[in-house]
This record gives structure tokens, sequence and C-alpha cells, in this order.
């Protein structure tokens, strides 16, 4: 029964680490079965640490993505800044 757990486990952390499913990855995390055989713990450990890269990579792309987004609005405040005041004395 534990065999298959693990087993099955595996498999589905194989797939999220190669479908870059950061909520799958999440949800595996949060339960991890007993690992007693060291070719299971090798491959886990191995699956861990791909998964690991992944969300340091998001994270990376996450702060470049933010880092653009706060030039491209500080440039749009400084070109829109700069438009002179109107007054409407028609109305």
């Amino acid at each position: 029964m534990l065999g298959e757990k693990l087993r099955m486990w595996l498999k589905k952390l194989k797939i999220a680490v190669v479908q870059k499913d950061t909520k799958s990855l999440e949800v595996l995390l949060d339960d991890i079965p007993t690992l007693e055989d060291a070719k299971e713990i090798e491959k886990a450990r191995y699956l861990l640490q791909e998964a690991q890269k992944i969300v340091q990579n998001l994270k990376d792309e996450t702060g470049a993505s933010m880092a653009q987004m706060k030039k491209n609005i500080d440039f749009l405040n400084a070109t829109t800044a700069n438009k002179p005041a109107q007054f409407d004395i028609i109305s």
C-alpha cells in the first residue's frame, strides 16, 4: 500500500515538474510520503531539486517583469506630468 502511494506521488511529482505546475508542486510538497528505499529517495531528491529550480526561475521572471512594469509606469508618469495645464473658460 505505502509503496503504491509513494510511486503515485513520485509520478505526480514528475508530471508537475515537467509541466512546471506550481500549484500541484505545492500540494505535493504538503503531502510528502515516508521515503525508505534509497532509489526512491534519490528520485524524490532529484525531482525536488528540479522543482526548486522551477520555482526560483518563476520568482526571477516575476521580479524582472515587475521591475519592467515599474519602469513603464515611471516613464508614463514622466511623459504625462509635463502636459501644460488647461483652463476651461467656456463652461
